[in-house]
């Protein structure tokens, strides 16, 4: 890859609050703060859009997601009626062939967490099949007791790209490989899931690996304060497992949200999706009161998947930036702090252009 050609980030638009922030997490990786060379192509993923659309919009924005393999999204509004244009994450998903889903917690400065959790914790969750899109049905019997039926499935190829991969993320961050499936009561659904950790546990020696039950998994969650630790799970246990996790460090504003997409050997990521884990918070829109955290940690995230040395140090510098200036008191009304929106990020610019002026300087 030739590292002084720019990168394209598909940026997808979206609603309210969600809008908002985006742009502040652009103002972020600009290439004059960042110091990477990008570019961006827009997508307006408004709900507006999408209805007038039909949803065309999404289609283009997944073609381009494909082409650049790189794309940062603001959070979007679902609409209520199933009738409606739907869900933008769940068609982005499939039209990018996403077989996971990465959300961290992380503690954050001045914040009460729960249970003294301090560590990160990642939760690795599969993307597709399971419990969502499973086929559903009721019958009655003669003696008028009814029965409700649900067919669901996974593939091996999903599996292997989550155990895979969250053997590569424990790698990367230091941490261990905790939990995994109730294979115990599932032996041919689950222990499918169950074989793949265990064959990704013997491709990576070196990564620590503590395999669970679920409900083991929730339960040992609450004793664990000092570990980093990946979670691998199902899409429905993942789905529950994030929103537990996030919340235990008394704020989610310290998470991104990625989605994953993965070569044919279910080992290399082509695609990645980067996003904050919150929703449109209408409530906030024009107010310059919300945080931003998570949006700028989303493009933090977004450019370790850029593949180039200088990405990796300005993903480093918004990461640092964006706590340390929590520490010093720079914090929105949700952590107890008085900054406005636009303050914060512009304290984050400041301290990620001192770190990357400081580091060009020092030597090898």
């Amino acid at each position: 890859m030739d590292h002084d050609q720019p990168r394209t980030i598909a940026v997808l638009e979206g609603d309210q609050t969600g809008q908002e922030l985006l742009e502040e997490a652009l103002h972020v990786i600009d290439p004059s703060v960042c110091r990477v060379p990008l570019s961006f192509e827009r997508f307006d993923l408004s709900l507006e859009n999408r209805r007038r659309t039909g949803n065309r919009v999404i289609e283009e924005a997944a073609q381009a997601m494909r082409r650049t393999g790189l794309s940062l999204k603001a959070a979007t509004i679902t609409p209520a009626d199933p009738d409606d244009v739907g869900s933008p994450n769940a068609i982005l998903r499939e039209a990018i062939d996403g077989k996971v889903i990465l959300r961290t917690g992380r503690r954050l400065p001045n914040v009460r967490p729960v249970g003294g959790v301090h560590a990160p914790i990642s939760v690795v969750r599969m993307a597709v099949g399971d419990a969502y899109g499973a086929k559903e049905w009721r019958e009655e019997t003669e003696g008028g007791e009814e029965f409700a039926f649900r067919t669901e499935r996974i593939s091996r190829k999903t599996c292997r790209a989550v155990a895979e991969f969250s053997f590569q993320h424990a790698e990367r961050t230091g941490a261990k490989v905790f939990g995994g499936p109730k294979f115990t009561v599932s032996p041919v659904y689950e222990g499918m899931f169950k074989e793949e950790l265990d064959a990704a546990s013997a491709r990576h020696p070196g990564v620590r690996y503590d395999p669970q039950l679920i409900d083991a998994t929730y339960a040992l969650l609450l004793r664990n304060a000092g570990e980093a630790l990946v979670i691998p799970a199902l899409n429905r246990d993942g789905d529950c497992l994030s929103d537990l996790v996030l919340q235990m460090y008394g704020s989610i504003a310290g998470s991104e949200s990625m989605v994953l997409a993965f070569d044919e050997s279910a080992t290399r990521v082509k695609v990645a999706l980067a996003e904050a884990p919150h929703g449109t918070a209408p409530a906030l829109q024009g107010k310059d009161i919300a945080n931003p955290m998570g949006m700028i940690l989303a493009a933090a995230a977004l450019l370790r998947y850029v593949g180039a040395p200088a990405a990796d140090s300005a993903s480093r510098a918004i990461y640092e930036a964006s706590f340390e200036a929590v520490y010093e008191g720079m914090a929105t009304p949700d952590l107890g702090g008085q900054s406005r929106t636009t303050d914060f990020t512009a304290e984050v610019i400041r301290r990620v252009e001192t770190k990357l002026d400081v580091w060009s300087s020092i030597p090898g």
